[in-house]
């Protein structure tokens, strides 16, 4: 489960740890663990971090069309719904604000 929680920025926890705002993890009818949702203090930084993943590249060696894929899924995973997303995914990408809505034009998201 490490991994799932990991890729989803949530913290796994003891069956002993959950509250009730947690998710519980179920096996064979019993509680035996649980997720904690992610901060979405850093919930944008998360999700640039799963593009690089999903695109396999880092996003200092990202050529503009990986950086228009980056700027796809972020787009589809809701990463553009944060305050102030835009100008923080340019700088992350080394991009302007400019940049970051014309890949969202292209891809028919703007």
């Amino acid at each position: 489960m490490t991994p799932v929680a990991e890729a989803l920025g949530a913290r796994l926890l003891g069956p002993d740890q959950l509250t009730d705002a947690d998710l519980p993890l179920i096996w064979d009818g019993e509680v035996v663990g649980g997720l904690r949702r992610p901060d979405l203090h850093n919930a944008l930084s998360v999700l640039v971090t799963a593009a690089e993943t999903e695109l396999g590249v880092e996003r200092s060696a990202m050529t503009r069309t990986q950086k228009q894929a980056a700027v796809a899924l972020l787009n589809e995973w809701g990463a553009f719904t944060l305050r102030k997303s835009v100008e923080d995914v340019a700088d992350a990408l080394g991009v302007s604000r400019f940049t970051i809505y014309n890949y969202l034009e292209r891809s028919g998201s703007a």
